[in-house]
């Protein structure tokens, strides 16, 4: 005859066996996907892409996962787009492609065949600055300059999405022309982060420059 211990005993041996077997079952595969990811993670797809950076084409042989970052820093060499949380969060690796702000290490370099891509360093030079660079300079909006060169792209977009009537969520009247305000502009730039805290002074600054335009 079995007493209650015997039976709690058995039971729980019923319970590993079960789980043994299961996770036993599902090791095969796993393992198997595994060997075959490893077998071909070495061997990257490379692909020819023409990229149009700052007004000057570059024919490069890229691997197909590189991303537009990666591609004008280590490629190019075109440092003055910041590789900050490489995760579409920060801003700093901000370009504009076709006229439109992007975070570059979220996009392949391979997307932008033929596409019109401006950087930083295009958009003026030390002997003569972009508007929008100097007013940077003039109001502080930089600090440690580490996420300027993403802001300073960011800003240049946004006074022509403004301007192109593109409405953003703090626009009162979809339907109408956003206004040229403090309020379109922090909420335009939300996306670029400053480490400094200089937002207010980056506020100014592009306002400034909206303010020059409008004259």
């Amino acid at each position: 005859m079995h007493g209650p211990a015997d039976f709690e005993l058995s039971r729980r041996g019923v319970l590993i066996g079960g789980a043994a077997s299961v996770a036993a079952t599902a090791a095969a595969p796993s393992a198997e996907a595994q060997a075959a990811a490893s077998a071909g993670a070495g061997t990257p797809v490379m692909a020819s892409v023409t990229l149009k950076v700052n007004g000057k084409a570059h024919a490069l042989e890229l691997d197909t996962r590189t991303t537009l970052l990666d591609a004008l820093r280590e490629h190019l060499l075109l440092g003055g787009t910041k590789k900050g949380c490489d995760h579409g969060q920060c801003g700093a690796c901000t370009v504009i492609v076709d006229g439109r702000r992007i975070n570059s290490c979220l996009s392949l370099a391979v997307m932008h065949e033929g596409d019109a891509i401006t950087t930083v360093e295009g958009l003026g030079t030390p002997e003569k600055l972009h508007p929008m660079q100097a007013a940077f300079v003039k109001h502080d909006g930089y600090q440690c300059g580490y996420c300027t060169p993403g802001q300073i792209c960011s800003a240049v977009a946004v006074l022509d999405e403004i301007r192109a009537g593109i409405p953003s969520h703090v626009t009162g009247d979809i339907a109408g022309k956003p206004a040229m305000s403090a309020d379109e502009i922090r909420e335009r730039m939300s996306g670029n982060i400053c480490r400094c805290g200089a937002y207010s002074n980056i506020v100014e600054a592009i306002s400034e420059v909206a303010a020059r335009r409008k004259a």
